[in-house]
């Protein structure tokens, strides 16, 4: 379990855990919550130029791309999935 900390595209601001369980992927705020029920199942990837991966709520790491695609990540607490930085050639 890790905290998380952002805003959505209106200015509205939340933080979370992300719990890793299925049944209740975030804890702390309805609409984010909601955020990733919407996209449950559907490809995200988890890095720019990382893996595709469906998002289940079981998933920490998939929850946490749901929120950095769709919202503005300011923080992640301790234990957060890290994310890969861009390969470059």
């Amino acid at each position: 379990m890790f905290t998380v900390t952002g805003a959505f595209d209106d200015g509205a601001t939340y933080t979370v855990q992300v719990t890793g369980e299925a049944g209740r992927p975030v804890a702390g705020s309805r609409r984010a919550a909601a955020l990733v029920e919407l996209h449950q199942g559907e490809p995200i990837a988890l890095s720019p130029t990382g893996p595709r991966r469906p998002v289940d709520g079981a998933d920490a790491a998939t929850v946490l791309a749901v929120l950095r695609e769709y919202t503005d990540v300011i923080e992640e607490g301790a234990g957060a999935p890290r994310r890969a930085s861009p390969t470059r050639t």
